[in-house]
């Protein structure tokens, strides 16, 4: 009885073995791809293309989310696919896979180096909750028709011949957060919003906007952090913050540590080339390293900011005298409380870690190999401003997930020493 019953065990400890090893051994799926087009909802699976064949919408009351690893791929070049946003979009990449919104390879061609290529993501006013979250935006842009969802919705500018945002929001009372991402190759705006409690930090822009266009473009009715972003060569101002419209609450933008490169020279006509302030619009403006940008801060002298607006710690280099004299005081450009300006080509070399101070004001291309980081003996580092409010501090809860806005460091710009 005693070696039937030992057995017995060994058989059932065999068995359990096997079992676990087989389930250790499990291969994850091969990644599928799955053509898609209208409405749409649901979760779409990690490390799956989904081959967007017409126009998309994330129906009212509805939910897409899209997990990391994802490849939307915009594969209808006579539609150029919008994607209308009625609910709520959440794209949830990690460092290693982030979500691409994106073209065919063969597309990827120096002709469309400013995308235009498909549409963007236009969030309508009633949606309430968007994330990017390591996510990649790319190649789009593109000009509306009289057939483009945002322009039968009347939203955007609601008209045929504009290009679209990379991203518009419209509702006041929602929330974005944007943050790990990069947005690059977009035809003119990157983010266009006219609603909602925004927190955009940690992202790259570049190679946006091809005669006009800013990087990030904020209308009444957006409380907003801009935190910890590099933005690199965009048409015309980095961030163009307004009270523009009519809706309420009062725009206000507390932006800092960004770092501004080469903005403004692109565009054919004068306006702006760093920061844009007008139309009461409250904004502080803290830490932002200017390096070759067209103009300093610059405000709208027939309909400037709200008398509230606190700039100051902001450091300014310039390699050429002419973008040196423009970045002076005046009615028009704003110097804060600290900020750190020469008044001779070269004057405070910021001491990058690697990048071509002399590089061509016109140029659009961004190489990987640069790197905006202080070296050790920076005059930028320790001469931030960490002792001020912040929207988002306690944080901004979207689908669960409490999003705080980064501590204020005490280096100038987005990056400190490595």
């Amino acid at each position: 009885m005693n070696k039937l019953c030992m057995a017995a065990g060994l058989a059932m400890a065999l068995l359990t073995s096997c079992s676990k090893n087989s389930e250790d051994t499990q291969v994850t799926p091969a990644p599928t791809e799955t053509s898609v087009t209208g409405n749409v909802e649901g979760i779409w699976k990690k490390g799956n293309t989904y081959k967007v064949t017409g126009h998309l919408q994330v129906p009212e009351g509805k939910s897409l989310t899209i997990e990391e690893g994802v490849t939307v791929l915009m594969s209808d070049s006579i539609v150029k696919p919008e994607i209308l946003i009625r609910g709520n979009l959440y794209s949830l990449g990690t460092a290693e896979n982030p979500v691409k919104f994106t073209v065919p390879d063969a597309w990827k061609t120096s002709a469309n180096l400013f995308g235009n290529l498909w549409g963007g993501l236009i969030a309508g006013p009633a949606s309430t909750e968007l994330v990017l979250k390591n996510t990649i935006l790319e190649y789009g842009g593109a000009v509306t028709t009289e057939e483009s969802p945002s322009v039968k919705a009347q939203l955007y500018k609601a008209a045929a011949g504009e290009h679209v945002p990379v991203l518009y929001t419209s509702n006041t009372a929602s929330k974005v957060v944007v943050t790990n991402s990069i947005i690059r190759n977009f035809n003119e705006d990157g983010f266009y919003l006219e609603g909602g409690k925004v927190l955009i930090t940690n992202n790259t822009f570049h190679t946006t906007g091809v005669s006009g266009g800013e990087a990030i473009n904020i209308k009444s009715g957006v409380q907003a952090e801009i935190a910890f972003n590099l933005i690199y060569s965009p048409n015309t101002n980095a961030l163009k913050l307004s009270n523009g419209g009519d809706k309420t609450p009062q725009a206000y933008v507390i932006a800092y540590n960004n770092t501004i490169v080469n903005a403004g020279w692109r565009r054919p006509t004068i306006k702006g080339g760093s920061i844009w302030l007008e139309k009461t619009v409250r904004a502080d403006v803290y830490n932002t390293l200017l390096v070759n940008d067209r103009f300093g801060i610059k405000r709208d002298k027939g309909a400037p900011e709200d008398t509230r607006s606190v700039i100051a710690n902001n450091y300014y280099y310039g390699y050429t005298q002419t973008g040196v004299d423009q970045f002076q005081p005046s009615t028009e450009i704003v110097k804060g409380t600290n900020d750190i300006l020469g008044t001779k080509a070269g004057d405070n070399d910021p001491k990058l870690v690697n990048y071509p101070l002399s590089t061509a004001s016109l140029n659009a291309t961004y190489s990987t190999s640069w790197d905006f980081h202080l070296q050790a003996g920076s005059p930028a580092l320790g001469k931030g401003k960490t002792d001020f409010t912040r929207l988002y501090k306690s944080g901004l809860s979207v689908n669960g997930v409490t999003y705080t806005s980064p501590e204020p460091a005490s280096y100038i710009g987005a990056f400190g020493t490595k």
